[in-house]
Parts: C-alpha cells; structure tokens; sequence
C-alpha cells in the first residue's frame, strides 16, 4: 500500500471513530410493564384524551352508590378511578357508558375502552373479549326471603327442588345450574331487579348472586330478606372480578399493569375494606 492511500485510510477511520463518538447513545429499554404504549394519558383510546369505562344500568350497591357510576363511591366506581389515576387520567378526563351486561361481552366493536360490572373470568368469555388482570375474588351466594320454604337451608342437598333463579349470562347462573342443580329448571332475568321482584312475588324461593351484592339485597333492599349460605369454592383457581376490554385492545397490558400496581400499593385491600367489607361472611353450603 504506498503511502497516500495508507494516509486516506488512517484518515477515515480517525474521522469514523470522531462520528460515533458523537453519536446519540440508543435508547434504553423501557422498564416491564411501562411500555411507551401505556405512556401516563397517551393511550389509544376510543376519544383521544379521555378513558371511557362502561357498566350496566342500573348499576348496584355495594359495587356503585345510586345507581351513579360517575360519583365515586362503591368499590367499583372507585376502582375506576383508581385505574384512571394509574393510567394518568384525571377524574375529569373519564367518561361513563351504559352497556347491558350480557352485550358487554359479546363479539364486536364496544363503545367503552374498559368495562367493570362484576365480569368473572372464564375462558369461554375470553374467546369474545380481554380480560384484564383479576381484582376481586368471587363467593357466590343464595338468598331468599324468611317467609320462604328453603330459609331453613343448610346444604345443597336441600336446594335441589327449590325453584332458584340468577340473573342471564352471569356466573351466578352458572354456578347455580353446576353446583346446585336444581330438579326444577332455574328461572333466568335480564337484571337482579327483575329476580329481586319475582323472589318477592313468590315466583321463585330464592336467588345466587355474589355475597356483597347478597348481604346489601337482604340488608337494604328486601324485607325480611336472609342469606341462606355461599356455595363452596370451585376447584383450580378462584372465580375472580376482571375489567372487559375489546378482544385484542392495545390497552390490555395497560389495564392490566395498572391493576397489578393497586394490588401491589394496597389499594384493592383498601377499596374492598372501604365499600364491601360489611358484607362480611356467610356460611358455607355443603
């Protein structure tokens, strides 16, 4: 190599060198569960800016305070702004739908980003929606009235031949036609109003809802109405609460992350002592 062409090269590479010293340095990775998709109010949202959570209508107690999902109070309304808070909307940036509960986790575009109405988690639903991380441990529970024939109950044996009913599409139903199996086909409503109304009417002896809703149906909402006794656990893991999402959305992971941190600061234990720990316990069926 003569000695021009051996200066040119010497040159480049000092020149090179000098070039990616003065590079940029590459980003760092973002930390887990921070991805630049869950940027604190940068989601994808359906309005840009704003998170938009859906329930049913009416929404009850102890999961939502008259009927008013906007207002904070019941542990599901304060969930949602819980999240919101974790996702970096302020209260004033979250807008409230009403959707049916059995259309909320059907196939199809949803008009809500997340949807929080006491969903269990199953793996038939997740075939139509997300789920996001659990936030709350399921007992399903029957109630009636004191007058009714089953109010001395004290095993599942002795609620077979009663007429029960639940409310459509619910895991309730689900565990009163598994657990239960009633002789008598179980009557199926479109609300607990509606199931409320024919326990009252006498049109059914009693009705499986999950314990909170069971101790405030019989505590403010019926006369003389009584907690019979909560069905056992299943086997394998724990029915459990999760937020609906649209199958696929950019904001499960999100949800999800955010859900993980209350339960992880306390919040969740705190949210549940707030607003359902007067539901207390009930006895166990066997």
């Amino acid at each position: 190599m003569n000695r021009v062409r051996l200066a040119a090269v010497l040159l480049a590479v000092v020149l090179g060198s000098a070039v990616a010293g003065c590079a940029p340095a590459p980003e760092p990775a973002a930390p887990a569960g921070n991805a630049a998709g869950c940027a604190k109010g940068a989601l994808q949202t359906r309005t840009a800016g704003t998170l938009t959570f859906g329930t049913d209508q009416p929404a009850y107690a102890p999961w939502f305070a008259d009927d008013d999902p906007a207002s904070g109070k019941g542990f599901e309304s304060a969930l949602a702004y819980a999240i919101a808070g974790e996702l970096g909307y302020a209260k004033d940036k979250v807008t409230w739908v009403r959707v049916p509960f059995n259309a909320a986790i059907q196939p199809g575009p949803k008009t809500y980003d997340l949807d929080l109405n006491q969903f269990s988690i199953t793996d038939e639903r997740r075939n139509a929606v997300d789920f996001s991380s659990p936030y709350y441990d399921v007992k399903q529970t029957v109630i009636t009235l004191a007058s009714s024939p089953i109010a001395g109950a004290t095993s599942i044996a002795q609620l077979k031949g009663a007429k029960l009913g639940a409310q459509v599409g619910t895991t309730s139903l689900d565990a009163l036609n598994e657990q239960i199996a009633p002789t008598t086909k179980a009557a199926v409503f479109t609300t607990n109003d509606d199931a409320k109304l024919a326990l009252q009417n006498g049109q059914i002896d009693g009705l499986v809802v999950d314990l909170p809703t069971a101790f405030y149906i019989t505590g403010a909402e019926l006369d003389n109405g009584k907690i019979i006794g909560q069905l056992p656990p299943s086997a394998g893991t724990p029915e459990q609460f999760g937020a609906v999402l649209d199958k696929g959305s950019p904001l499960t992971g999100c949800v999800s992350a955010a859900v993980d941190r209350l339960r992880t600061a306390g919040t969740l234990a705190a949210l549940e002592k707030q607003w359902l720990a007067s539901a207390g316990a009930a006895p166990e069926l066997k």
